[in-house]
């Protein structure tokens, strides 16, 4: 059941998403919905504000004020469990009885799930660029960010070394 799983964005009273989150959880428990209702999401980012006095402050914002996001095998059951818990409003989609599960690479794009890439290729290799206005170009892995999904490489234009930064499904390594 779990494969036909699909995020679904839950619209809720403004300040009323930790309260969803936690009754649909609860309700998930309760009913043993384990298998119908996979995940529930409010997608947080890490504040810091500096104050008047100098001190910085750090806190998690709700990315989507007003939503929470909900991964699960959508049927007439699991969209009145989630459309009956208090303060939800809907689901969003074309119409609120018929919604619409996010694509991939907006659950990726948002950050709910990460995509597990595997890098066979380290600081020294020589890599062939994949995409971009450099593809087919060819350059030296000078640094690697795998949590922030970047790598840096050393690239001949022009006479010139520079270095590029690319995500790291965007190069390959030469085989030697």
């Amino acid at each position: 059941m779990a494969e036909t799983a699909k995020w679904y964005v839950v619209h809720t009273y403004s300040g009323y998403e930790n309260t969803v989150k936690a009754t649909i959880e609860k309700t998930v428990e309760s009913r043993a919905l384990q298998d119908q209702i996979l995940a529930v999401s409010i997608p947080l980012e890490s504040v810091t504000e500096i104050t008047e006095t100098g001190a910085s402050k750090t806190y998690d914002r709700k990315v989507y004020p007003g939503y929470v996001l909900v991964k699960m095998v959508y049927s007439d059951d699991t969209w009145h469990v989630i459309k009956n818990i208090r303060g939800v409003t809907g689901f969003v989609g074309s119409s609120s009885n018929d919604p619409t599960p996010l694509t991939d690479d907006e659950v990726y794009a948002m950050g709910v799930e990460k995509r597990e890439i595997i890098v066979n290729y380290s600081v020294g290799d020589t890599v062939r660029i994949l995409d971009g206005p450099l593809s087919s170009f060819t350059g030296t892995v000078e640094n690697i960010e795998v949590d922030k999904n970047k790598v840096s490489v050393v690239v001949s234009m022009f006479g010139r070394e520079t270095p590029v930064e690319f995500e790291l499904d965007q190069v390959e390594v030469i085989s030697q």
